[in-house]
């Protein structure tokens, strides 16, 4: 019987543990504790054991993470944060919001992480932090990150709402996961990402309990104690249905990272021998649990392709279209970052989730390679 294929497949993957799912919502339901119930305390818990940081703080999604994280640093306006400009716009929307500065740096080609080398051309007396994303589930050298850091004295802020679970691989033999290493971490889990909710959710990390504590007077519209407010703050809390939920999921988390890695395997077995086709690098500094698989076309009309693949009923994704240094809000920070802007004009993601099947992963490789085939679509015949 032939399946649809999906980008993200989510009702596939709810149905294998549909029982579990259903029995935590209810216990909430019944509970109705559907605000900092009992289910938010023990997912605190349970992801911080996951990850061995000392502090997780929920919230209510990836980007009031980001913000909540920065808050915390008690910067002023117009200091300045280093920010790749190939990714997605929550990193920079906060620094906006906050009177910040963002500074849009170029990536590494293969990797799509930010470059290390360019971090230290951009820092300037206002830098006062970097943002490393650690994208499409690779983290970016945050031991080199660290280095620089340490030299310039500067907050280092991980934004891992790719790469929950990656493991990065220190050069004195120590591992650690992503989010737990600067001085603070953030994740979202917003339904796609490799542990989602059934809606919106986030979270922070750090070993730092100072920074930890005011991360969570912010969340709370910075009051430690009910009706007496310490500091501005928002309102930013995961829900207890979906911590509930993600109580679940969390136990598969490992086994969802390891679906992803053996569809990126394959993958790579059909596509790697094409010279039109670069796959994903994996870089030695850490593992790849494959949020996005991204291919780079060489050559090729990418719009072409995807119209192709679409008309054989296969989705595909463009992450990201238009680099951060070229979109209206930001537009006063513009320059010249060349492999950011190559990117955007040739990457492409397939279809990546854990319930993708040989069938359907032979028939995505058969089309693309059939269509990076097709001489019309070489992007000299735009």
């Amino acid at each position: 019987m032939r399946t649809e294929i999906k980008m993200v497949d989510l009702k596939n993957q709810y149905l294998k543990i549909k029982s579990e799912i259903d029995f935590a919502i209810s216990q909430v339901l019944d509970s109705t504790e559907f605000i900092n119930g009992k289910e938010v305390k023990i997912f605190q818990q349970n992801l911080e054991h996951y990850l061995e940081v000392k502090n997780v703080i929920p919230c209510a999604n990836g980007t009031d993470a980001l913000q909540i994280a920065l808050m915390s640093l008690d910067l002023q306006p117009f200091d300045e944060i280093i920010i790749p400009s190939f990714t997605f716009a929550a990193a920079a929307e906060v620094t906006k919001l906050l009177n910040l500065t963002p500074i849009f740096v170029d990536v590494d080609f293969e990797t799509f992480n930010i470059d290390v080398q360019e971090i230290e051309k951009n820092i300037s007396p206002k830098t006062k932090a970097i943002i490393p994303v650690h994208l499409f589930g690779q983290a970016a050298n945050i031991e080199e990150i660290l280095q620089i850091a340490a030299k310039y004295d500067l907050f280092v802020v991980e934004d891992a709402a790719q790469s929950l679970g990656t493991n990065v691989y220190f050069s004195n033999g120590t591992t650690k996961k992503t989010g737990t290493i600067g001085h603070l971490g953030t994740t979202s889990f917003f339904p796609t990402k490799n542990l989602s909710c059934y809606g919106d959710g986030g979270a922070i990390f750090t070993n730092n309990d100072f920074l930890a504590e005011k991360c969570r007077i912010i969340a709370q519209h910075g009051a430690k104690t009910k009706y007496f407010y310490e500091r501005i703050g928002i309102n930013s809390r995961l829900d207890t249905l979906q911590a509930a939920i993600l109580n679940v999921k969390l136990k598969y988390l490992e086994n969802f990272n390891a679906a992803r890695q053996e569809f990126a395997n394959f993958y790579d077995s059909k596509l790697k021998n094409n010279e039109k086709i670069s796959i994903p690098v994996r870089n030695s500094f850490s593992n790849h649990i494959f949020h996005q698989y991204t291919i780079v076309l060489n050559g090729i009309n990418r719009d072409k392709v995807r119209d192709f693949l679409q008309k054989n009923e296969i989705p595909s994704m463009i992450y990201y279209p238009v680099p951060l240094h070229f979109q209206k809000p930001y537009i006063s920070e513009q320059k010249n970052l060349l492999k950011t802007e190559k990117l955007c004009d040739s990457v492409l993601s397939l279809p990546m989730h854990t319930e993708l099947n040989v069938e359907q992963q032979n028939k995505i490789c058969e089309k693309l390679l059939e269509a990076v085939s097709i001489p019309d679509f070489s992007s000299d015949n735009k």
